[in-house]
């Protein structure tokens, strides 16, 4: 397990791999390399995930424990992609991120996309999915406090997560024409999506209000006996 010593570096990381460089790759995979190289761009967004992920801890030992966890909830993350309609994939993210940071709610949505994928199809999609589900892990971490102390404001997140899933999904769907990016299209896009935006949504509550609660305790009691 690496560990970057350097605070500061960890914080140009923590800020600049999820803003900057895993967004430029997924736009970069869409737009300049060729869509049968979408396993590599694919796999550049799971290494800048797994990068992230490494600045969130200061201890080996702590680390290791925390991506043991962030496995166990990639593995949940994997196999409720399999339940039709509602799936529970941003909820878990979202729960992992408020009791185990941002970085590693990142992770688990990210490297869920791309697992769930190898089954469902990868494609230039994928790097798409991992970024979605990867910042909708990692706002959670930042705003973990005033969400896990107030259930109706997680639940309304949970919400505009799925909302926002869908709507940066919708850029993938545009750019998807080859004739660059269209205001008007998107908004067509957007029209066509109503139903699952709301099925998104909708997962997003369900999941949240019936998981958070046991799945929170389960953690905070993890955290407390290995001293992650």
């Amino acid at each position: 397990m690496i560990v970057i010593r350097s605070r500061e570096l960890r914080n140009v990381i923590r800020v600049a791999v999820p803003f900057a460089v895993i967004p430029a790759i997924t736009l970069a995979g869409a737009l300049v390399f060729d869509q049968k190289r979408h396993i590599i761009v694919s796999l550049a967004v799971a290494v800048m995930a797994l990068l992230l992920f490494t600045a969130g801890f200061e201890r080996k030992t702590t680390g290791s424990r925390r991506l043991v966890i962030v496995s166990v909830m990639t593995a949940l993350c994997f196999a409720g992609r399999f339940i039709p309609f509602l799936k529970p994939i941003s909820a878990l993210t979202i729960i992992t991120a408020l009791y185990l940071g941002g970085e590693a709610g990142f992770l688990v949505g990210a490297m869920s996309a791309v697992l769930s994928n190898f089954y469902f199809g990868q494609g230039p999609w994928t790097a798409f999915q991992m970024l979605a589900w990867g910042m909708t892990g990692l706002f959670a971490g930042i705003f973990a406090e005033p969400l896990k102390c107030r259930k109706w404001l997680l639940l309304v997140y949970g919400a505009l997560a799925g909302v926002g899933y869908s709507f940066f999904m919708d850029i993938w769907t545009v750019l998807w024409y080859g004739e660059g990016f269209s205001f008007k299209l998107y908004l067509g896009a957007l029209f066509t999506a109503i139903p699952y935006t709301a099925s998104y949504a909708a997962s997003n509550v369900l999941f949240l209000a019936l998981l958070a609660k046991p799945f929170g305790d389960k953690l905070n009691r993890i955290k407390t006996k290995y001293g992650v």
